[in-house]
């Protein structure tokens, strides 16, 4: 069995448009802050993983394929070279596949520079006679690589015409799982389970569902995400899209680095309330309790693969059109060689989306929330051939099935003293990003 072999060449275009308006409107993928970041077009391959070992069985299948690849980057910024964009389901027995995706075409923008990457088959690299089209298989993972039959240079996409803004399709969302009242009571339930003592954390998350009934209109949901919330990681991998506040992990040449986001507080109406807003979450006892568990988290498992890490003395006030939230940022220099997606798995999932200890808040998820998750709150980013990768969790999200049908998340972090009404409302907050996006 011969291994698949990749070619990669990146060079610097002038693109003066905004790289959203080249997505692919049905299928888009994208990584984008501030109008920075990547557009991926087409599917060279795509590396799928399930179960406990998913993030591991990826990153071995990703790094098997890195080493073999024949990679000219003229550009040399975060992005460029061989790239996959990724997104792994948040629980080890979800039913959602984890998937990197390796596109044919990669627009991306940094520092006031454009580039365009083509990733393209080998010809004759994966094999002959009984072999052929075969390719190596991640141990436990059932989907390992996949990617086409036969391949050749005119099977790539040309980059497409900037497309004009258009409307967002309209959907209009209602309760599914854990729909309000079913919300306060496990809230309520968790509470009590914390006041006993057998945790101290767990959020807790419901769903919205929706039907999408234009095949062509996720491109204008991103760009109304990308223009409403232009601070956050506005992705979009395998029909998972959002805008995360919320970074789990960047690696960049040896150094490392995470934002942490625990505590969350709903903007005022006019500027004092909105002050008063602020102050009263940076004054929260519940909140800093509440952060104060996610950054020890973030940290414990950080540690061990640095030489160094350090945090913001205190939390500090992060400002989203809807909401305040509390804020820690990491910062740190590798010490171990581990590579983005090995840091991904340490840190996945972390007290600001499971709870704590780990353990016992996944297993109080499963049974309160009893729905899957999918890829909501998992790890959702990039990853390059040298193993540097931006990685944030899927927060603000929606998950757009092949039926058309749209699954909404949002979730909050249940402490002691959480109020299961204060709660509900919260998750209220969280659910408008995507709301709005398709015109809510």
């Amino acid at each position: 069995m011969t291994a698949v072999r990749l070619r990669v060449r990146t060079e610097p275009i002038d693109e003066a448009d905004p790289l959203l308006r080249r997505a692919d409107p049905r299928t888009p993928l994208v990584w984008l802050r501030r109008g920075e970041g990547m557009i991926g077009l087409g599917e060279t391959l795509r590396i799928e993983s399930t179960g406990p070992g998913r993030i591991d069985d990826a990153g071995a299948a990703w790094a098997e394929l890195a080493e073999l690849a024949d990679v000219d980057d003229r550009v040399g910024l975060p992005g460029t070279g061989l790239i996959a964009f990724g997104a792994f389901a948040f629980a080890d027995d979800s039913a959602s596949t984890s998937v990197l995706v390796v596109p044919e075409l990669v627009l991306g923008k940094r520092d006031g520079r454009s580039w365009l990457t083509r990733i393209e088959l080998v010809p004759g690299g994966r094999g002959s006679g009984a072999d052929a089209g075969a390719a190596p298989e991640p141990a436990g993972a059932p989907g390992g690589i996949h990617s086409p039959d036969t391949y050749t240079d005119t099977d790539a996409p040309g980059i497409p015409e900037p497309a004009p803004r258009r409307r967002a399709p309209r959907i209009a969302f209602e309760p599914a799982a854990l729909p309000p009242a079913a919300y306060e009571a496990a809230v309520a339930e968790a509470v009590r389970r914390i006041d006993a003592g057998e945790l101290e954390k767990v959020v807790l998350a419901r769903t919205q569902q929706g039907e999408l009934h234009e095949e062509d209109g996720l491109r204008a949901v991103l760009g109304s995400l990308a223009d409403d919330y232009p601070d956050t990681w506005v992705f979009a991998v395998d029909g998972l899209i959002g805008a995360s506040p919320e970074t789990l992990v960047r690696v960049d040449h040896g150094t490392v680095s995470a934002r942490v986001l625990a505590g969350t507080a709903p903007r005022g109406g006019d500027e004092e309330a909105d002050r008063v807003s602020a102050a009263e979450l940076a004054a929260s006892a519940k909140s800093r309790s509440e952060h104060a568990l996610a950054v020890a988290s973030a940290v414990k498992r950080l540690e061990p693969h640095t030489a160094r890490l350090d945090a913001s003395p205190e939390p500090f006030t992060l400002q989203l059109p809807n909401l305040w939230h509390l804020a820690t940022d990491l910062k740190g220099t590798l010490g171990d060689g581990s590579d983005a997606l090995d840091l991904v798995r340490a840190v996945h999932p972390t007290a600001a989306v499971a709870g704590t200890p780990r353990k016992k808040a996944v297993a109080a998820i499963a049974e309160l929330e009893g729905f899957d998750r999918g890829r909501y709150a998992g790890p959702v980013g990039w990853i390059d051939g040298g193993g540097d990768g931006e990685w944030a969790i899927a927060l603000r999200s929606a998950q757009v099935g092949d039926d058309g049908r749209v699954t909404a998340f949002a979730g909050c972090g249940i402490v002691h003293d959480s109020v299961p009404a204060d709660e509900l409302a919260e998750t209220v907050l969280k659910f408008r990003p995507i709301v709005d996006a398709f015109g809510g």
